[in-house]
């Protein structure tokens, strides 16, 4: 079991597996505490002569640089396999900037060869590499040192079974021709938009009931408030307050420490110091935007007169044509977006790229007053709406 503790033990194996067509990768990390992900562990495999080359690289270690790591995701001649990537990659673009290319997400490829709706790794692995998981290490302190061997062993199933799963799903998509519906599904986990949390946007994550341009205004500025503090100090949102905290001071809209005293929902920290003192001025701030300039909830969906039947035929026409082609239907269309169809929404995902060759020109079709839907070995049936 090779452990990876200096930068130039790291050089030497990204060096070689930059000869490689392919390299695995997963972390171990840990966020309970912290705003932003704390990177634990790194494991990383490739195939050669002499069979399976697998490493956990330990970010922890005292002067160990990921600068190899990062400039191994860079070389375009090797593919980067994660198994639902969204949170490594995320770690990776706020340490560093990078994102790894190019890039293979065997959660995302399963879903388009038909395993179903965000498959699991365990799943694949017992399905595809034939084999089982030792889950006794799942949840566990990836920042203690020393690892134990239990540790180890469960963190390098993580990279060796996708190897695996990685070459079974890759000779799937040739062979079906989808290997650009993966691509396109990449676009998301690419952009570094995904990865970029913005103050300014965080009111939008807050459910309220009252659309008063007034009390959003309020929201707005105390969920930008709580978000700068929370990265500032990387501690968890919820660590400055909760979000149903932050409805209950929008409401009430507290003036001075007194008031904010006589909150039922507000953590005792963030009565007084500098979060209270941030609450106040944020609050002062919504109060104080002006009618032009305060936030509104869109949802161009919403006055959509949806037609039920419809929408209920469109979700026969998904379920036929997605089982038809060996697809899950979630990534091809959500209930919302059928809905959106349903009532006369065009600029929808399921329109669009190779969704609209699965789906979109049959759910057309439907919306223009035909159904047509081909089943395997049974006749066409068309109905006039």
């Amino acid at each position: 079991m090779k452990k990876i503790t200096t930068t130039e033990a790291l050089a030497d194996f990204c060096k070689e597996a930059a000869k490689r067509p392919y390299v695995t990768v997963d972390t171990e990390f840990l966020r309970e505490r912290t705003y932003y992900s704390k990177l634990c562990l790194v494991q990383l495999a490739y195939q050669d002569e002499n069979g399976e080359d697998a490493v956990l690289v330990d970010p922890l270690a005292d002067g160990l640089s990921l600068e190899p790591l990062y400039d191994l995701y860079r070389d375009v001649g090797v593919v980067k396999v994660f198994h639902a990537a969204r949170q490594d990659l995320e770690i990776f673009f706020v340490d560093a900037g990078v994102i790894p290319e190019p890039l293979f997400d065997t959660q995302v490829a399963a879903m388009v060869c038909g395993f179903g709706e965000q498959v699991g790794y365990e799943t694949l692995v017992r399905k595809i590499a034939k084999s089982d998981l030792d889950k006794s290490s799942r949840f566990t302190d990836w920042s203690r040192r020393p690892l134990t061997d239990a540790q180890a062993k469960y963190a390098l199933a993580d990279v060796t079974h996708l190897r695996d799963i990685y070459e079974f799903l890759s000779a799937q998509l040739d062979k079906s021709g989808r290997k650009k519906w993966v691509a396109e599904e990449m676009a998301v986990l690419k952009d570094p938009a995904t990865y970029q949390a913005d103050p300014d946007a965080a009111w939008k994550r807050v459910k309220t009931r009252t659309q008063s341009g007034r009390f959003l205004a309020i929201v707005r500025e105390l969920a930008r408030f709580r978000e700068i503090y929370a990265q500032e100090r990387n501690i968890p949102r919820s660590r400055v307050y909760k979000d149903d905290a932050l409805v209950e001071l929008a409401s009430t809209k507290p003036q001075n420490e007194a008031d904010l005293g006589r909150s039922r929902l507000l953590l005792r920290e963030a009565r007084r110091g500098d979060i209270a003192q941030g609450i106040l001025k944020a609050v002062q701030d919504g109060v104080n935007v002006k009618p032009e300039d305060m936030p509104t909830v869109v949802n161009p969906r919403a006055k959509l007169q949806v037609n039920p039947a419809l929408a209920d035929m469109l979700r026969v026409l998904l379920k036929a044509k997605t089982d038809q082609e060996g697809v899950a239907q979630k990534l091809v269309a959500t209930s919302a977006d059928l809905d959106a169809l349903a009532g006369g929404e065009r600029d929808v995902p399921a329109l669009k790229g190779w969704r609209r060759e699965v789906f979109g020109h049959e759910a057309l079709r439907m919306c223009d007053g035909l159904v047509g839907l081909a089943v395997k070995g049974q006749k066409v049936v068309t109905v006039t709406l």
